[in-house]
């Protein structure tokens, strides 16, 4: 009976702690993130008078202008309006992650001061600073929350009036960077769009694992020849999606297949020399998921 127990209780634990280690995961993610990013900031943005997009960028502008104001807190401030509008309107879960984040990067802000990484050249200082804050911001962006600022007003828009969450983005790091210069100074506010696009290209290569992939769609009627050169030759798994000419009214046997930057011009290659009046898509994949199963077919 004893036994039973400690074996009944021995499971409920287990099961605990595989329930906790995604929450523990995303809050790591998150921590490590916002220190990352802030450490960047404060050690190599600043020092150098640059400035983000976003809400850390206006208050860090506001900070330029206001310097005995604390930044942390300030970035808290402005980040309270949107996490009530997030709570009600957009997924709670998210909210309550962000509310984690935007509490992480508030303390960082504040307390982390590391020591002043001084770069006689603003464009180093922009690339460097591009570099620590993007993989930052990558990390942040692994998890499902995030670290506050205007991505959540970019959502509510998006599910609102249908608005793009990129083209909020732009208008608000577009902003940002416009009263900068008008505030600041022009050269600065230039070393900044190079700064935001170091940071962007980095967080995109954090998020995707720094291994990008290619997803390519072909249609031929030498979809089987194809097919097994991708299996054999490139060891590359492959799924068949059944599809049909539009003019034609034939079924086409449609090759999905994902593959590495590197190996794209061979796969052309062969796809061509085996078929010449072949149709070829090629999309810059953000993220691949899953295991490869082989060739599916998929009905």
């Amino acid at each position: 009976m004893l036994l039973a127990v400690q074996s009944h209780i021995r499971k409920d634990f287990v099961h605990v702690l595989n329930q906790l280690k995604p929450v523990v995961r995303e809050i790591i993610l998150i921590a490590v993130g916002c220190i990352v990013f802030t450490y960047g900031m404060n050690a190599v943005m600043i020092p150098a008078r640059l400035f983000s997009g976003g809400l850390a960028g206006i208050a860090i502008i506001i900070g330029y202008q206001v310097p005995s104001i604390d930044l942390g807190m300030l970035y808290l401030l402005l980040n309270v309006p949107l996490i009530v509008l997030g709570w009600v309107f957009i997924s709670r879960r998210f909210i309550a992650y962000t509310i984690l984040g935007t509490a992480f990067f508030s303390l960082a802000a504040s307390l982390l001061r590391p020591k002043a990484v001084i770069l006689a050249d603003p464009l180093l200082a922009a690339l460097l600073g591009g570099v620590i804050c993007g993989f930052g911001c990558g990390l942040i962006l692994k998890s499902i929350g995030s670290a506050g600022g205007l991505d959540i007003l970019a959502i509510y828009l998006n599910r609102r009036f249908g608005i793009r969450v990129g083209t909020v983005a732009f208008a608000a790091n577009a902003s940002v960077i416009i009263a900068g210069g008008w505030m600041l100074d022009l050269n600065l506010a230039l070393y900044s769009i190079i700064l935001l696009f170091t940071c962007g290209w980095v967080t995109n290569a954090v998020v995707s694992g720094f291994n990008a992939r290619m997803a390519l769609i072909i249609v031929s009627d030498k979809s089987d020849i194809i097919a097994r050169e991708l299996l054999g030759k490139f060891n590359r798994g492959v799924t068949f999606l059944n599809g049909e000419g539009g003019f034609s009214k034939r079924p086409k046997r449609v090759i999905l297949a994902v593959t590495t930057v590197t190996e794209v011009p061979k796969i052309k290659e062969m796809i061509f020399a085996t078929d010449p009046k072949a149709f070829v898509v090629i999309n810059n994949t953000f993220e691949v998921l899953g295991q490869r199963h082989g060739a599916i077919k998929v009905y």
